[in-house]
This record gives C-alpha cells, sequence and structure tokens, in this order.
C-alpha cells in the first residue's frame, strides 16, 4: 500500500533524514528555520509520519529541549516510545530534557 505524503511533507522528512544523525536532536524551530516554514507546520507533518523511524521524526524536540510530542500524542505510550528511540541511540536526558551536547540548534 502506498502512503500519501504532500510535498511539503517528503520535504520535511527527506531533510530530517539528511541532516540529523543518531544521537543527535534538533528543534521544531530550527528544523523549521531551515526550511524556511514555522514550526507548527513542520510538527504537524511530522505528526502524520507514516515512515517512522526510518523518518527520524523522534529526533525533533521542543525549544526548551523538553520531549514534546510523538505520533500526534503528547502523553502515554507515544511519547515513552520517544523517549526509548533517543535512548537507543545514546541521547542522554537530565530533568526530562534532553542534554543540551545532543542538540542541533543549527542545521
Amino acid at each position: 500500500m502506498r502512503k500519501h505524503t504532500t510535498p511539503f511533507q517528503k520535504k520535511v522528512y527527506s531533510f530530517l533524514k539528511e541532516n540529523v544523525p543518531r544521537g543527535k536532536v534538533t528543534t521544531y524551530k530550527a528544523l523549521a528555520k531551515a526550511l524556511k516554514s514555522s514550526p507548527r507546520a513542520v510538527g504537524q507533518a511530522l505528526r502524520r509520519n507514516p515512515y517512522a523511524p526510518s523518518v527520524p521524526c523522534h529526533r525533533v524536540v521542543a525549544s526548551d529541549r523538553s520531549i514534546g510530542g510523538f505520533k500526534g500524542k503528547t502523553a502515554g505510550r507515544a511519547v515513552a516510545e520517544k523517549i526509548s528511540l533517543l535512548k537507543k541511540e545514546k541521547v542522554a536526558f537530565q530533568d526530562n530534557r534532553v542534554e543540551e551536547e545532543h542538540v542541533l540548534r543549527e542545521i
């Protein structure tokens, strides 16, 4: 079955996959700036990502380094899954936030 994605979604997914490696995260704001878009538009594209975790939307967090959402949810199992994926990639947390050393503020 083919998964329908818009041209904007494809742009977000491709850029993310190519520019945010394992062990690093970026923010919705930084990703939006790189794509000349808005954080909200990027977040909406990521919440509809049918290719996760191959397209690593789990590597995008809020500007304050808090986890943000995952799969359209902001709590529960989905967020726990996002944290688990990041920990498997050796992303460290302190006080429920990604440690600064793992954050790509400009991409």
